[in-house]
């Protein structure tokens, strides 16, 4: 059946307007046959389980409102602000490799949109508040467990520097989903500098509608490429553009052991922002083919795969645009392809920056990323803790070789050698300062899985936020080392790790 675009309003209606939203909403006026007008479903008894006080001071939002009655009415779905325009979007995506022509937000509807106090446009959305023409088979609903994991993971990747969808609430609903069991509803409130994806792209070619898909990419280019509105060439530069921000992203998350889980096209945003926290993980014992995500059986997302399938992704956007390109759909491939087979030059730069900066390197050698790449090698031979690798080696920088040591165990000799190379290419300022910079890009503490289980189950099953908040605390200060945290820096027993899978559970 043929879901219909820009359909009627539809769900609960709330006479309730909730709070004052100061909502400007663009994609709502500008791309007309990319959505459907919907409304939340609301919930039945909601409580605000975590309100992000500075995200939402920074949409220049009163946090004391937002937690009122009149705001978390707005969190749950049960009203719907003057100003917003409800919507689910439309989008394709190739998932796992496969097409898929028609995907859309199932369980997510965009409110609309907020100019921030830094005068950026920035997407409101409720991610569980119900049934979308979008939702196929699905309820619409989200199970809290993983409404309080994209919470944590997203603040946990904003603090880490890497360019990310943020939550600005958790809200659990007072209802139940039924997943492998029945769980407790909630609602995630998420914020983003859009929710343009690859896929948005894909589903307006599927339409060989030239028309509407220059609309879409110009659309895209006035909210995240302003400067290339006037240029004769902005479709490949647009293009362009997104492949540097695609290949910075993925040099970043596999700089904190980051695995998204489900890199398909319709999780990879033009902003270059991550989004969808589903089946991540990160990597403790380093291992370039660490997959933990239930469903990659074949381990086509695993850590060392992910830049790969970043520029296969990519490939997938050009041939979107690749109408714009050029007229001669020769030239357009062409010219297509050689912009995102640029990926991997710009993924290769971005990535030696990121391992010189862990390693603390102070000059530009060509020789660093080799160097750097021992070290890799050293910690995937012994079996050794990415996040502590790195860490105990910041230690280093100033005689502390105990702690690094420590960590080979038996197999510290066979790192000596590396070690005394490493501590001759000490800045001529000093080994203090190696040590500083080092500490600013090498966290203690990242979201370790065993942990973010604990705290999930704690909340779900014993409705006890107490953990929940502790880990987070954590994470919103990764690089400093204290003692009473010392808990949360430690892996996992290797047990535990090799038999740990995640699961798209929302």
């Amino acid at each position: 059946m043929k879901t219909p675009i820009n359909g009627t309003l539809h769900g609960d209606e709330a006479d309730e307007r909730g709070m004052h939203m100061p909502f400007d909403n663009s994609y709502a006026r500008d791309l007309v046959g990319f959505y459907v007008r919907w409304k939340p479903a609301g919930s039945p008894a909601p409580r605000l389980l975590q309100l992000n006080r500075s995200l939402a001071a920074e949409l220049g939002l009163d946090p004391d409102e937002l937690a009122s009655a009149k705001g978390l009415a707005v969190l749950a779905g049960n009203a719907v602000p003057a100003l917003a325009e409800p919507l689910a979007q439309a989008y394709s995506g190739h998932q796992f490799g496969g097409y898929s022509p028609q995907l859309g937000d199932g369980r997510a509807l965009l409110l609309g949109e907020l100019i921030d106090r830094e005068s950026r446009r920035r997407d409101v959305a409720l991610k569980g508040s119900g049934k979308t023409p979008f939702s196929r088979r699905g309820d619409g609903l989200a199970a809290l467990g993983p409404v309080l994991r994209e919470y944590l993971m997203g603040e946990a990747m904003h603090v880490l520097g890497i360019p990310t969808t943020r939550a600005l609430a958790a809200v659990a609903t007072g209802a139940t989903v039924r997943r492998e069991r029945v769980l407790p509803g909630g609602i995630l409130t998420r914020v983003a500098a859009s929710h343009l994806r690859v896929g948005t792209f894909e589903f307006v070619a599927a339409k060989r509608d030239e028309a509407l898909l220059r609309r879409l990419a110009d659309y895209a280019i006035a909210r995240h490429y302003p400067a290339l509105a006037d240029e004769p060439d902005r479709y490949l530069q647009l293009l362009s553009n997104v492949v540097d921000r695609q290949a910075l992203l993925v040099a970043r998350w596999m700089g904190v052991g980051f695995i998204h889980g489900v890199m398909n096209t319709d999780n990879m945003t033009i902003s270059g922002e991550t989004i969808d926290y589903g089946p991540c993980a990160f990597m403790e014992q380093f291992d370039p083919n660490a997959v933990f995500s239930s469903i990659d059986t074949e381990g086509r997302y695993a850590y060392g795969n992910q830049p790969a399938i970043a520029q296969w992704n990519l490939a997938r956007l050009a041939e979107a645009l690749s109408p714009l390109i050029d007229s001669d759909s020769t030239r357009a491939a062409e010219r297509g392809n050689a912009a995102v087979q640029d990926f991997s030059e710009r993924f290769s730069v971005h990535w030696t920056a990121v391992l010189r900066a862990k390693l603390g390197l102070p000059d530009l050698h060509a020789s660093d990323r080799a160097f750097a790449d021992e070290y890799l090698q050293l910690l995937q031979a012994h079996r050794i803790d990415f996040t502590l690798g790195f860490r105990r080696l910041t230690d280093a920088a100033v005689g502390g070789d105990a702690p690094l040591l420590a960590l080979f165990g038996d197999a510290a000799p066979a790192m000596q050698p590396w070690l005394q190379r490493w501590r001759l290419l000490a800045p001529a300022a000093g080994e203090a300062e190696r040590a500083t910079t080092m500490r600013q890009v090498n966290p203690i503490y990242i979201p370790r899985n065993h942990q973010v289980e604990a705290a999930l189950t704690a909340a779900v099953d014993h409705d006890d936020l107490a953990p929940f908040e502790r880990l987070l605390a954590v994470l919103e200060r990764p690089f400093e080392e204290l003692e009473p945290d010392a808990v949360f820096a430690q892996p996992a027993p290797s047990e535990e790790t090799a038999r740990y899978r995640t699961f798209c559970g929302t």
